[in-house]
């Protein structure tokens, strides 16, 4: 999936970001816009404020992004859709390791039994010649143990110059898997664009404006500024009015309800 913006990183490309930040932090004495760092605010008040700005840093270098995400997709695109380039080559090293698996083995196996051959075969002839009369078939078992004992001589041989070549081997192996891995140039280019303009436009200016206006971050007291590169962050206090004096206004009045008694007359009397 192609982007047109990238305000926000992949996941991948995080890692990057902060270590662009943590090296703008450790070679912040190098620069003398940032000597001002651990007067008002340190390294690690730097680093958590620009990380919550994260997407507003980004943003600075969204073109340079764009154009490194574009190139490096199209460049593993390209490597997939080569034909024999996976599946070829895996099948390959699968072979290739069967068989470095059952050379080691033959390697390692073949000196100990041909070495235990010999014992054998010697210590079982030098016992018979201690017998009297000399049975005729020591001499076979002596001669069989001094066989086996080139044999095994032998198999130290090739099992050093098996691991040798084994470990040429693999080396040479290693040198083709990091060749294959290497970056391209484009993708190179590309990459080192985006870090350069993240770390010029977004990184080093946002460092600069938080050293010289640190009222600016959240949870800091001071006025905030509007605009700049310092994001809009925290909540601002609701507006309240205390009530007004005596004598800046009007005081409501209340009147008291107009209740008249009733009209009661006496009982009439007659004339007596």
């Amino acid at each position: 999936m192609h982007m047109t913006s990238a305000p926000h990183l992949l996941t991948e490309d995080r890692p990057e970001f902060d270590r662009l930040l943590d090296e703008a932090l450790r070679t912040a004495h190098e620069r003398p816009e940032l000597a001002t760092l651990g007067e008002r605010l340190n390294a690690e008040q730097l680093r958590t404020m620009a990380l919550g700005a994260r997407a507003l840093l980004t943003a600075a270098a969204a073109a340079e992004y764009d154009h490194y995400v574009k190139i490096r997709e199209e460049q593993r695109d390209e490597i997939l859709s080569t034909p024999g380039t996976s599946g070829d080559e895996s099948g390959e090293q699968d072979s290739g390791g069967v068989g470095v698996g059952v050379s080691a083995v033959v390697a390692v196996l073949a000196p100990v039994l041909a070495g235990t051959a010999m014992l054998i075969f010697l210590l079982v002839g030098y016992s018979l010649k201690m017998v009297e009369p000399e049975p005729a078939f020591a001499e076979t078992m002596l001669t069989a143990g001094w066989l086996f004992g080139a044999l095994t001589a032998a198999a130290l041989l090739f099992a050093v110059i098996g691991l040798l070549v084994t470990a040429v081997r693999n080396s040479a192996t290693e040198v083709g898997a990091d060749e294959t891995e290497a970056i391209p140039d484009e993708v190179a280019r590309a990459r080192e664009a985006w870090r350069n303009a993240l770390l010029e436009r977004g990184i080093m200016p946002f460092l600069r404006d938080a050293l010289a206006d640190p009222s600016a971050a959240p949870g800091l007291p001071g006025p905030r500024r509007r605009g700049g590169r310092m994001p809009e962050l925290g909540y601002t206090a609701p507006d309240f009015t205390s009530p007004g004096t005596p004598n800046e206004g009007p005081r409501p009045g209340y009147s008291s309800p107009d209740f008249t008694s009733p009209d009661f007359g006496g009982p009439e009397r007659g004339p007596e």
